[in-house]
């Protein structure tokens, strides 16, 4: 019975760093997705304020 009940731990154990590796990869994943949006909303912003001419996101100044 104590090696089957290894056995099962062992198997528990390997799915548990499975399941954190894959967790991992997501959330860099969604790091680095976050990281572009932010990206590209900034630079979004810098373009709409040189073509309007205001301070849209209120960091005191234009671009």
């Amino acid at each position: 019975m104590g090696l089957f009940w290894d056995l099962m731990q062992q198997s528990q154990i390997s799915k548990q760093r499975e399941t954190a590796a894959t967790l991992e990869a997501r959330v860099e994943r969604l790091e680095r997705d976050l990281h572009h949006t932010n990206e590209v909303l900034h630079r979004l912003v810098v373009v709409l304020e040189e073509q309007y001419g205001q301070d849209l996101d209120q960091d005191g100044k234009i671009g």
